[in-house]
């Protein structure tokens, strides 16, 4: 029996190739978050990445989205890619004053993202760790983080961040074979970013795949929340997957 809630979901809402193919004629641009969250149970808004939002904007986001639907955030890059990122106070003010409190229980994790350039360096990763919020908005804040360096594959990373309760991405992409896949419990939940759909395929997997991926996700579920996102690869089919995921976990 699954202990956490797995939430399948995808990588924004707002994709052209998406028109026609996920979102039907009948469905407006302005309606795309709408439909999507009524389709799926999580998104990554990953527009964050680039640049900032107005409070309006995440209330709309709170507003036009299930009760029981969960946005997970990806962290702006001006707090990523840095030389030093324990020095990141302003980047990390600007980010987190945005508004994102207004998505209220619907806020879940915020994924900071790191290039494949960046490594695993434990005084200054410690000290990042460090500036980051035990609580967004009165709630308490889950943080993964996804790095793309081999060096993070150690013993010493996964230590730091059970140390502070973080979550490390399990981040899969077929075409980066370079990069760490670590799967580690050190959180009470699971932040996955599978990459490895296929154009090929209607559903982004085969039927077989995405059986794995249920095998694997409820596996997680044994430890807490689950927050499974198709995201890059052939991204117009990651709908399709996602909700191929999802009804499968219903069986």
């Amino acid at each position: 029996m699954a202990k956490g809630v797995i939430r399948t979901g995808i990588g924004g809402w707002t994709y052209e190739p998406w028109r026609g193919t996920f979102y039907g004629d009948d469905v407006k641009q302005k309606d795309e978050l709408k439909y999507a969250s009524s389709k799926v149970t999580s998104i990554e808004i990953n527009g964050t990445y680039y640049s900032t939002f107005k409070p309006n904007s995440w209330q709309k986001w709170r507003d036009e989205t299930p009760d029981d639907f969960v946005f997970s955030v990806k962290a702006s890059r001006f707090c990523t890619n840095r030389k030093v990122l324990s020095e990141n106070n302003d980047s990390l003010e600007k980010f987190l004053s945005q508004g994102m409190e207004e998505l209220g229980s619907k806020l879940g994790p915020i994924n900071w993202q790191f290039m494949a350039t960046k490594k695993f360096d434990p005084v200054d990763f410690e000290g990042f760790l460090k500036l980051l919020p035990k609580e967004i908005g009165g709630r308490p804040a889950r943080h993964a983080l996804e790095v793309r360096s081999p060096t993070f594959a150690c013993q010493e990373f996964y230590d730091l961040a059970a140390k502070y309760g973080a979550a490390i991405v399990y981040a899969v992409d077929d075409e980066e074979p370079t990069w760490p896949c670590i799967d580690e419990p050190t959180a009470d939940f699971t932040y996955a970013r599978l990459m490895s759909s296929k154009e090929s395929e209607p559903t982004g997997m085969t039927s077989e795949e995405l059986d794995g991926i249920v095998d694997q996700t409820k596996a997680w579920a044994q430890r807490g929340d689950v927050f499974a996102y198709f995201i890059a690869g052939a991204k117009v089919r990651n709908p399709h997957a996602a909700m191929a995921l999802i009804e499968k976990l219903k069986a």
